[in-house]
């Protein structure tokens, strides 16, 4: 029914436009016959009067005409259109422009701006979802090796490894992320500085990368030394989310990211260090724009077997489950020692990493354990953590370190560190805290003239302490350097409490103590001597301050100067140890000579009554 109407407005329209015509041609006819019947009058032409009655004329006809049909609706449009193209069509511009006439040239300019606005909001707001319409589109035009390639090759920056993709890359629509599966990622010499991507078998890559790394073996190449940490891993899944915002700061696209299943081998075997002293600060990593800055980083399920250089056996390493409030590239091992939670076991010995709590008391919605322990202003702590780790075999400790874990050779460590982060940097906080980061202040500045006590007399041999990075003849101009940065720099320090628990260990006088500047040595067979006598069970605590700084661009636990600060602060507790047992023992030889002063007085004075 509703196109039987349009047809007849359709017909209306198109006979009233032919009246009109007609109307039109006749009057024009009829007015031109008419003058030129009537001859000029008075020699004057007669065009007005012509005029105005063809017009008069033209426009009571059209005056008289039928009444023109309403305009067409939506419905009619539709109802009238034939098959799903034309309706999509009849759609469109009545969404655009509420008509069916052509779009000029005003209206295309707007579709593509409100097209190029459109998909630059949708890069903005919703990164993930964009990229995984664009991977999915690929994956389903080109070939996935491709798309494997240019992802692998952003991942990797060109950082000279092999990632292989076993399967495709697949957008999980529902969670928001980005999924890599069975991805092995392989770093070997011979593979260049180029990464290599491509899509295979993770098994078959594994093969591949043993193959080439026992060819190597008996050609050695003169560009690759591999003097470098090589390994073999494969990630069972990788959900990422991406963010351009962070790209565009210079933080990486990564956002989020989720590891599950982990396994491989890292080799350290082929890793050489200079004969000459080199300081384990100048090991930490420079910052570049465009290192990864994740927001929110959880790993599951990773097992991975570690072999040392130096003949040291193989040990497996696992992180059972962890989450991370951030991973930064340039404060790696800053980031993974905040985690929230962490466990897992390193050669047998199980590691927590959790929030420390407090007997009786119930600790604030914001975070500020500082509040509960009285330790300075709660708003000068983020946060407190424990670590814990339990039965961790000397021999990690002692390799390369100089010092009391250095004397040790036989044994195992039980290590609690109550560890206080400090808060973002904010100047608010650092006027009210300035008194106490004074304080703080002077116990670094004191660790560190510790460790430059008589280093002048023992020759220009470069420190590896973690207070320090220069050699010994700038020793005067660095501390007061180092007092000029403290001031302009920001003033934040990591407090770290320990308790270690010595079990079962064994100790031997060192051949050479000469290069630690901190060490006495007339404590040194003393301390060895104690440790042998009391080798059951030694309990001992201790105090680290370090700057925040120090853990800038530190990847470990040694090119921080973590380790180094552990052995001079446990070679301190042991003096102490030593001093008091020491002074205990000379308390009881004055003790028992005083009571045996006295018995054999009061012997005598009892024989000299008897005499008499």
């Amino acid at each position: 029914m509703h196109a039987d109407v349009v047809i007849e407005a359709v017909a209306t329209k198109a006979k009233t436009t032919e009246d009109l015509k007609r109307v039109k041609t006749s009057t024009l006819n009829e007015t031109g016959k008419d003058s030129l019947k009537q001859p000029l009058e008075h020699g004057k032409p007669n065009t007005t009067d012509a005029d105005s009655e063809s017009i008069a004329s033209y426009m009571s006809n059209y005056l008289h005409l039928p009444k023109m049909p309403h305009r067409p609706t939506k419905e009619e449009l539709l109802d009238a259109a034939n098959g799903f193209w034309d309706r999509l069509k009849v759609r469109l511009k009545w969404v655009s422009i509420r008509s069916m006439r052509p779009w000029n040239i005003d209206e295309w300019g707007a579709f593509v701006s409100w097209f190029l606005f459109g998909h630059l909001v949708w890069i903005l707001l919703g990164t993930t979802t964009f990229f995984s319409l664009i991977i999915l589109s690929i994956n389903t035009v080109f070939a996935q090796e491709t798309l494997a390639q240019w992802v692998g090759d952003y991942i990797t920056q060109s950082a000279g490894v092999s990632v292989v993709f076993e399967s495709a890359i697949v957008p999980k629509w529902r969670d928001g992320v980005i999924s890599f599966r069975n991805v092995f990622v392989s770093r070997r010499p011979g593979q260049g500085s180029v990464s290599s991507v491509s899509k295979g078998s993770s098994d078959a890559a594994a093969e591949a990368a043993a193959g080439r790394q026992a060819s190597l073996e008996k050609a050695s190449e003169d560009e690759d030394d591999g003097n470098y940490t090589q390994f073999d891993v494969t990630f069972s899944t990788v959900n990422v989310t991406l963010s351009f915002l962070n790209w565009w700061n210079g933080k990486g696209l990564l956002k989020d990211v989720e590891i599950k299943g982990v396994r491989g081998v890292i080799d350290r075997t082929s890793v050489t260090w200079p004969i000459e002293e080199i300081d384990p600060l100048s090991y930490r990593h420079k910052h570049e724009p465009g290192d990864f800055e994740i927001e929110k980083f959880k790993m599951e399920d990773l097992l991975l077997t570690v072999h040392q250089p130096g003949g040291f056996r193989p040990f497996s390493v696992s992180i059972f489950s962890c989450e991370l409030p951030q991973l930064r590239k340039q404060w790696l091992f800053y980031d993974f020692l905040s985690a929230n939670h962490m466990s897992g076991s390193f050669d047998g010995s199980l590691f927590t990493i959790h929030p420390r709590q407090v007997h009786g008391i119930i600790p604030s919605g914001n975070g500020d354990p500082g509040s509960l322990l009285g330790f300075g202003d709660p708003k000068a702590w983020k946060k407190f953590s424990r670590l814990r780790i339990d039965g961790l075999k000397i021999d990690h400790l002692n390799r390369g370190v100089e010092g009391p874990f250095g004397w040790i050779y036989e044994g195992n460590v039980d290590i609690v560190a109550d560890v206080m982060f400090p808060a973002d940097s904010d100047e608010s906080i650092t006027k009210v805290m300035a008194d106490f980061y004074d304080q703080l202040e002077e116990v670094v500045i004191s660790n560190r003239h510790r460790f430059l006590r008589n280093v002048s007399e023992q020759g220009p041999a470069l420190l590896t302490s973690g207070h320090l990075s220069d050699s010994a003849g700038n020793i005067h101009d660095d501390i007061a350097t180092e007092e000029t940065q403290a001031g302009e720099d920001e003033r934040r320090y990591l407090i770290m409490d320990l308790r270690i628990h010595l079990n079962d260990v064994k100790a031997a006088v060192p051949l050479f103590t000469k290069d630690m500047s901190y060490v006495n040595q007339t404590l040194v067979r003393p301390i060895v001597a104690y440790i042998n006598a009391k080798k059951t069970y030694i309990p001992i605590s201790c105090r680290i301050v370090k700057r925040a700084s120090d853990f800038d661009g530190s990847w470990s636990v040694f090119d921080c100067g973590l380790m180094n600060d552990m052995s001079a602060e446990t070679y301190d507790a042991f003096a102490r140890d030593v001093e008091n047992q020491q002074s205990r023992v000379r308390r009881f030889k004055k003790v028992g000579f005083w009571t045996l002063s006295l018995a054999v007085h009061a012997l005598f004075m009892g024989m000299a009554g008897n005499v008499v």
